[in-house]
């Protein structure tokens, strides 16, 4: 049981090794080490480990490889699991945007949302749309 647990420990510091320091990293070795844990139990594992709900990875962004599991690592693809979960079902500021991905654990400034929400839009993956609600203008993101 006990070199069960090592091997489990170091599969799970493989996976976040690449990952620069800090709480999001001590999160992630959390969440793996707890799937991988858990693997044998027949709980359901978590939808960010197995990249979301099978065959919802859009354009092959989010594929996870066989017997791994794969954790979106960039801005960008963050965003695609969200839209993977339907979350961009209906219209959402960039607001909203930010307070999904703090729930699944990944804390960004609305500054660094901005430049990758531009690219999704340019890449067509998102489409945009100026709104005037509540006081001012601003930008709205939906499925295409």
């Amino acid at each position: 049981m006990k070199s069960n647990l090592v091997e489990l420990r170091k599969q799970a510091e493989q996976a976040v090794q690449d990952m620069a320091e800090g709480d999001l990293k001590v999160k992630a070795f959390e969440t793996i080490l707890a799937h991988l844990l858990s693997a044998g139990t027949g709980r359901p594992s978590s939808p960010v480990l197995s990249g979301g709900r099978a065959g919802s990875s859009s354009k092959g962004h989010l594929k996870q490889k066989e017997g791994s599991p794969q954790v979106p690592r960039s801005v960008g693809d963050r965003v695609l699991f969200l839209k993977s979960e339907d979350f961009f079902a209906s219209q959402r500021s960039i607001a909203d945007i930010r307070i999904e991905l703090k729930k699944n654990g990944w804390h960004y400034p609305v500054t660094s949302l901005s430049g990758p929400l531009q690219s999704l839009v340019q890449k067509r993956e998102l489409r945009r749309e100026q709104t005037n609600d509540e006081g001012g203008k601003g930008w709205k993101y939906s499925n295409p």
